[in-house]
């Protein structure tokens, strides 16, 4: 008799360490200059804006993760939630900013190893890229946790190392910082030398620089507990990211003049070059290149699962889910959860998920995964066609994206919290519910009038807003054959 093999699963360590890990990616290294760029020192007041507009988020998603994790994370609860067209509204926007962010990541990649080999073609750097972790992907969440584990190690090193060293230049401990503080920070035109506009083009970086962490509420769900590494995971690592980007912004702009072209090109490895130890800017962009690698195995595991779940509730091709998917071949195999038992409801939603296909069997989802890598290859493209424009393209789209995709989450938390409360226990809470939902969603409004009043970032919100209208369009259209 042949044993059955028990699927590898995700610990609570390689939780902790992706959710830590998928945050200090491109959004990071190269997010930060460009929106202190565009906002100077005025910056900080975006990221205060952006990090308590996150923290709701990241509350109302972890609580809603803790108590029932699911691989389609907020698509499964906007559906729950909001009704089965915001599930697969929010689930396909999410995926289509995913595919984008692996473009953007490939990219900074690729741009990075080309500044040591420049006989090297760009677009051949982000093809072995691709290919190279599109295998690491195959391989078992287990293994693949523990590879994600240890390149997030890498990263949470190289920014300690950072702001170790950031500090020292400023108390003057290590001599290099030559312009007194008070004038590199208001000796380029004052605090907010952009004004308005400058901050809330700021803020569009910003939101792409906090995106990522909700992967680990998408991990959860393949994970030994899920509900006590959620936990975990959320509470150890969300403050520690902000130390992370707040502490990071403020020594860069204590450190650099925020119109300096170094801001834009590679803040970090410049701060590291003027503490005078030999070699620690090539290290830095080392550590730099490693941290986009890894974000961008990170976002292939995420678009692959929620391709899957997506596909698992009768949102996609069954195709996709590797195996049998009878369970959800017809659109309209779940009912709108937002009338009748809505406990009923809100388990099937969750049943209809792990019913069939490849995860339901303790597989990597191989078809998903194979997706999302032909469609990285397609980024490989754009890296030949406009390897120079292509960074702050990606950047402006995927941040509108997140924007939509919060109001989603904030909403489904607000609505499903009252059945959450009665049916199941709550490892994590949401402080002031509702109150601080309302307050993240107001916070949102004013940030997308603020976008829509910037001439640079308007185009996007309104690309973003017209493919919001496209995929909802979708979703009425295969409502209406489906129901014929």
């Amino acid at each position: 008799m042949t044993e059955t093999r028990k699927p590898r699963r995700f610990k609570t360590r390689h939780l902790s360490m992706i959710a830590l890990g998928s945050a200090i990616g491109a959004g990071f290294f190269l997010g930060t200059g460009q929106a202190i760029a565009s906002a100077g020192p005025a910056v900080l007041v975006s990221y205060l804006i952006a990090a308590l507009i996150a923290i709701t988020v990241m509350y109302s998603l972890a609580e809603l993760s803790a108590a029932l994790p699911s691989t389609g994370s907020f698509s499964t609860y906007a559906e729950a939630g909001i009704g089965r067209w915001a599930g697969f509204t929010v689930g396909w926007m999410y995926w289509f900013m995913l595919i984008m962010v692996l473009g953007m990541e490939i990219t900074g990649a690729a741009q990075i190893f080309v500044q040591w080999f420049p006989a090297v073609p760009q677009w051949i750097v982000a093809l072995v890229i691709v290919v190279v972790l599109g295998g690491v992907n195959l391989m078992a969440a287990g293994d693949f946790g523990e590879v994600e584990a240890w390149l997030a190690g890498i990263k949470v090193a190289a920014i300690i190392m950072f702001l170790l060293i950031g500090v020292g230049l400023l108390i003057g401990f290590i001599p290099g910082k030559t312009a007194p503080v008070m004038e590199t920070v208001l000796g380029n035109g004052g605090f907010a030398p952009l004004g308005m506009a400058g901050i809330a083009t700021g803020l569009l970086a910003i939101i792409t620089s906090f995106g990522g962490i909700e992967i680990v509420t998408i991990a959860a769900a393949e994970a030994e507990d899920p509900q006590r590494a959620m936990s975990k995971a959320i509470r150890s690592v969300l403050w520690r990211i902000l130390v992370f980007y707040v502490g990071s912004v403020i020594l860069l702009i204590c450190l650099l003049p925020w119109n300096s072209p170094d801001m834009v090109l590679n803040p970090f490895a410049t701060v590291l070059n003027m503490a005078g130890i030999p070699a620690v800017g090539r290290i830095m962009e080392i550590i730099v290149f490693v941290a986009l690698v890894s974000a961008f195995s990170a976002n292939v595991y995420s678009s692959s699962r929620m391709a899957y779940s997506l596909c698992a509730r009768g949102m996609g091709s069954p195709w996709l889910l590797g195996g049998s998917a009878t369970a959800s071949d017809s659109p309209d195999a779940l009912a709108h959860v937002v009338t009748g038992d809505s406990k009923r409801d809100l388990e099937a939603v969750m049943a209809e998920e792990t019913a069939v296909g490849d995860i339901a069997r303790g597989r990597t989802p191989r078809r998903a995964v194979s997706l999302s890598v032909i469609l990285a290859l397609v980024s490989v493209g754009l890296n030949w066609w406009l390897p120079e424009a292509i960074l702050g393209i990606l950047i402006n789209a995927i941040g509108m994206v997140l924007l939509i995709a919060w109001v989603f989450i904030i909403i489904s938390q607000i609505r499903l919290r009252p059945i959450l409360r009665e049916n199941h226990d709550l490892p994590i809470r949401m402080p002031g519910w509702p109150w601080t939902g309302y307050l993240a969603l107001a916070g949102l409004a004013v940030m997308g009038v603020l976008m829509a009043l910037s001439p640079s970032a308007r185009p996007q919100l309104i690309s973003m807003l017209g493919l919001m209208l496209i995929i909802m369009g979708i979703y009425w259209i295969r409502e209406k054959l489906a129901r014929r």
